[in-house]
């Protein structure tokens, strides 16, 4: 008989069936998920002095639930976008109980009455042009280890990929021919849910990748690591912030900027953006889904405020004249 009133197996139900199966959320979503319940129960195991294993459902109350999300901000010193995005799954787990164990149902309204808290939007941090061209600059290509880390900046500024897509790029997910019917090669890039979408690649681009994967197969993986493992997204983080640090020391406007690979990829969007490329096609080029959120480069984007402003610029006037300064004028009512 299936234990209804014990937390672990409804956790167990919920990460493997419901977030894998069910919703096939992504690899990073379901860690996220997975790392909120790696934090909530040892949590509750030791404020309920209760062993984690024996702990029930009805230990998850609401007032726990504060006071973890506090502990989240205060002990842990997480920003509330973080906050509210363990609280999120915590909603998820309330709604996946209640809609199979009718008798949890209060128990799920609580938690999930439980509200988010409002925060201010984090400004986005994108690079200038000369930024860009400095960090891709950094690397040493005589060497091999900064051809591929040059491949990679290259690749990220062109595609505009998050660290993740970027790592699970296989050899056979690049055209590095001409794609047939176009003049141009190509990447398909897998995004958030298994959404696939296809990106044109710069000539540079495309000869840089050439060389990286000569002699691959097709399921190999496009970048690597010194070892010859495939890159990890904290790799491609680390190596961004290793350039970076050495693209500061000549270029104080880097100091103020925290720069990582989504920088980047915001980066791309902002030059999009400018060069006149229309929003739409920005946000298929990332992979949004929704327009609303492509829209954050319209409004951050200085530069072309401040070409806007210039169009709509006031022009002051000079001193008009008296009328009895205007000779055009006397002379025409004497002639009447």
């Amino acid at each position: 008989m299936r234990d209804d009133t014990t937390l672990g197996p409804w956790i167990r139900r919920f990460l493997l069936e419901h977030l894998v199966h069910e919703r096939n959320f992504a690899r990073n979503t379901q860690r996220s998920y997975r790392d909120t319940l790696a934090l909530l129960v040892p949590f509750l195991g030791g404020d309920a002095h209760t062993p984690v294993d024996r702990l029930m459902i009805l230990d998850v109350t609401a007032d726990r639930v504060r006071q973890f999300l506090r502990y989240i901000e205060e002990t842990r010193r997480c920003a509330t976008a973080t906050r509210n995005q363990r609280l999120a799954a915590l909603h998820a787990l309330a709604r996946f109980v209640g809609e199979r164990s009718p008798e949890h149902l209060e128990w799920a309204g609580q938690i999930r009455s439980i509200p988010f808290k409002k925060c201010g939007q984090t400004p986005v941090t994108y690079l200038e042009k000369s930024e860009m061209d400095a960090l891709l600059a950094s690397p040493d290509q005589d060497t091999s280890q900064g051809r591929r880390d040059h491949a990679i900046l290259l690749f990220l500024y062109n595609t505009g990929a998050r660290a993740d897509e970027a790592a699970q790029i296989t050899v056979a997910d690049l055209q590095l021919g001409h794609v047939p019917g176009s003049g141009y090669a190509a990447v398909k890039i897998r995004g958030k849910g298994n959404k696939v979408r296809h990106c044109p690649l710069w000539p540079q681009t495309a000869t840089e990748l050439n060389a990286l994967v000569a002699g691959r197969t097709d399921t190999a993986r496009v970048f690597l690591n010194r070892r010859g493992q495939p890159v990890t997204r904290f790799g491609i983080h680390a190596l961004v912030e290793r350039h970076i640090h050495k693209v500061r020391t000549h270029m104080p406007s880097l100091t103020a900027k925290r720069v990582s690979p989504h920088s980047i990829r915001h980066t791309t969007a902002t030059h999009l953006l400018r060069a006149g490329v229309d929003i739409n096609t920005i946000r298929a080029w990332l992979g949004h889904v929704s327009l609303t959120t492509t829209n954050i480069y319209a409004e951050v984007d200085l530069e072309m405020k401040a070409r806007a402003l210039a169009l709509c610029q006031v022009v002051e006037a000079g001193p008009s004249k008296r009328w009895r300064e205007d000779k055009g004028l006397m002379a025409f009512l004497h002639a009447l």
